[in-house]
């Protein structure tokens, strides 16, 4: 069992830049591939990106692309999402997440443990 708990959302200007940090209080992130989701009202939990294990594969979704990056360390058991000149657009609860999946997942149903969420607003 993985408990997840995200921090460093927050209220930020566009153009700003977040950290989100996970980190796993109980069990262990090793050998574990870890993804960060967002998610909006009314809206379906979309994929935003995902590390492999080591930390040498990653994948990222069309919108933030060139924007985040995702980052780990397995011997903090923490998982990081570096987002860059935010937008409005990227205004959401964004959700960490693992999977025992040995490929790099985007479906939420790939996803073993979740977090709580941290929200992220972006104001114009």
């Amino acid at each position: 069992q993985v408990q997840l708990v995200e921090s460093g959302g927050g209220l930020v200007q566009a153009g700003s830049s977040l950290r989100l940090s996970c980190l796993a209080s109980s069990g262990t992130i090793l050998y574990s591939i870890m993804g960060w989701f967002r998610q909006v009202p009314g809206k379906e939990r979309e994929f935003v990106a995902s590390i492999s294990w080591t930390g040498g594969s990653t994948d990222y979704s069309d919108s933030p692309k060139g924007r985040f990056t995702i980052s780990r360390d397995n011997a903090r058991n923490t998982v990081w999402l570096q987002m860059n000149n935010l937008k409005p657009e990227d205004t959401a609860v964004y959700f960490c997440a693992a999977s025992s999946a040995r490929v790099l997942p985007r479906k939420r149903e790939s996803y073993n443990y979740w977090g709580q969420g941290t929200q992220v607003t972006v104001s114009s």
